[in-house]
């Protein structure tokens, strides 16, 4: 079997919007730097992502530098979106977290109101003083993590998706497989290693950057949105719940915490530490 290496490096610069794919990034203590800085919430300030709005996967948020992005979306005239100057504070919802940010030109609200057909805003966080704790049942007093739904960086492994895939293959549902990667919208994408390795996995390093690895990722619903269409299965959550069950929660991919940061690579090697 060939020496571990990283395979591919994702950011999704907007929580629940297409994935960018990048050839190297710079790891910060909350995550990729560029992912997840922006997000999109409702007319009550709560988190709006692919779980509420498929169509989310639609859209992609291209970076530019200075941290601003470009939308854009089939049948729709794109959009460029600079970060907002910090200015008032509004308060959002993040799941089971109360944060504070800064909303986006109103043009933005406008542009990816009409394409979801939805009442949404726009926000950005990026100073490192408001960023979320990290649940502390697996961090280190004081570590953080910007919009990502709870840990900085999220690892799968192409070894493993082939063996859900196979499995996939012998069920009810084989005409939905196989699931590509991107329905776990992974931020690291680890190539060479046997299936379901990275359960045994504890610290790692990439490159010369290194890693705890402290949570399996538990799924959802949005695994089973095309990322192309945003059409809707039941892949690979009913294979999941055969195969990849503890408990309520049906995992693939393991969250990962910086110890250092440093700059990633695709082809750099993979080791396990521990």
């Amino acid at each position: 079997m060939p020496s571990p290496e990283l395979s591919a490096i994702c950011i999704h610069p907007v929580k629940s919007l297409a994935a960018w794919t990048v050839d190297e990034a710079a790891v910060e203590p909350w995550g990729l730097d560029g992912d997840r800085r922006w997000m999109l919430v409702d007319s009550a300030s709560k988190v709006v992502t692919q779980r509420q709005r498929p169509r989310m996967a639609l859209i992609s948020a291209t970076p530019v530098p200075g941290g601003g992005i470009v939308l854009s979306a089939p049948g729709s005239a794109p959009l460029a979106v600079e970060v907002p100057e910090p200015r008032e504070m509004t308060g959002v919802t993040l799941h089971r977290s109360r944060l504070d940010v800064v909303e986006a030109a109103p043009r933005a609200h406008a542009w990816l109101g009409a394409y979801l057909g939805a009442e949404v805003r726009l926000v950005h966080l990026d100073a490192p003083d408001r960023r979320r704790l990290i649940d502390p049942a697996y961090a280190r007093p004081g570590e953080t993590v910007s919009l990502a739904d709870g840990y900085p960086l999220l690892l799968t492994t192409l070894a493993s998706l082939d063996a859900l895939n196979s499995f996939v293959a012998d069920g009810d549902h084989a005409g939905e497989g196989p699931v590509p990667m991107d329905r776990f919208r992974p931020n690291a994408v680890v190539a060479g290693t046997a299936a379901w390795a990275e359960d045994t996995w504890t610290r790692l390093s990439i490159g010369d950057v290194t890693f705890r690895v402290v949570k399996p990722s538990a799924r959802c619903v949005i695994t089973t949105t095309d990322q192309h269409t945003a059409r809707r299965g039941t892949e690979p959550l009913r294979t999941l719940a055969r195969h990849r069950r503890s408990g309520k929660e049906l995992l693939f991919g393991q969250n990962l915490i910086p110890d250092t940061t440093g700059v990633i690579r695709v082809g750099d090697p993979v080791r396990v530490l521990g």
